[in-house]
């Protein structure tokens, strides 16, 4: 334990110092991330309320004022009720939370996004994935070995209108992303970084948000993989990060 090799087994560590393992042969628990936490997420939601987009859509339920008393006074008095379907977000969004091991540190920031993007999207689907996106993810940490959700489902199930957003800090061997077999979780048939390009393929609204100091990506070989898959579509999770996040998401 705690030498360093870059092509390397960690046994019976409970962290890597270098972030250079290929496998880890320990049984890990993840925790789901809490969508409930409300700290600090005021200004997370400002700035996901700039992705909005409101639509009317619908049974109509919604009285419309305006229309019911130019009806009622062309009806000579008698009330004519007007209804319009409510308005509501129609944006669409992917979120891809990277769990685990070197995003631990990590938690409290991605709780606060996991919950202010509840809160701000009624069309949101959430995944976890850990350290790069393969050809499966879950939902429930809990029950990654069971239940997992293959890739492919879904890149057919959600349309490219959907807005794709990753979290995650693309520290990780570059063994993980660029051969087969490199998960730590598994033996994966493709590469992550083949998966990662399909995701961005398909969806061309694609950011990666990183709770790493921009200033440190490009001494990490990883991230600069990450961003050689992505385009320029990676910024930090700060709000000026995300900021400049959901301008790119808006176009």
């Amino acid at each position: 334990a705690y030498g360093y090799n870059p092509e390397g087994v960690r046994i019976g560590q409970e962290s890597g110092r270098s972030r250079s393992a290929v496998k880890v042969w320990d049984e890990r628990t993840f925790r789901n991330l809490d969508d409930s936490v409300e700290l600090n997420t005021r200004n997370i939601k400002i700035a996901l309320r700039r992705l909005r987009r409101f639509a009317r859509e619908g049974v109509p339920e919604e009285l419309d004022l305006d229309a019911t008393i130019e009806g009622t006074a062309k009806n000579a008095g008698w009330l004519d009720l007007h209804l319009v379907p409510e308005r509501r977000n129609r944006v669409k969004v992917l979120l891809f939370l990277d769990v685990g091991g070197s995003m631990d540190p990590h938690v409290q920031v991605c709780e606060e996004l996991f919950s202010a993007a509840k809160s701000e999207f009624r069309h949101l689907e959430h995944f976890y994935f850990h350290n790069c996106v393969y050809d499966h993810v879950w939902r429930d940490n809990a029950r990654r070995r069971n239940e997992r959700i293959a890739t492919f489902d879904i890149l057919h199930k959600y349309g490219p209108d959907w807005r794709l957003i990753f979290v995650g800090d693309a520290a990780m061997s570059p063994y993980e992303i660029l051969e087969a077999g490199g998960s730590v979780e598994y033996s994966n048939d493709e590469p992550g970084i083949v998966w990662l390009k399909r995701l961005v393929e398909a969806y061309r609204h694609a950011i990666w948000l990183n709770p790493e100091p921009e200033r440190s990506w490009g001494y990490t070989r990883s991230t600069q993989l990450v961003l050689g898959a992505l385009g320029p579509r990676m910024f930090p999770l700060t709000l000026e990060g995300l900021n400049r996040g959901i301008a790119l998401l808006r176009k």
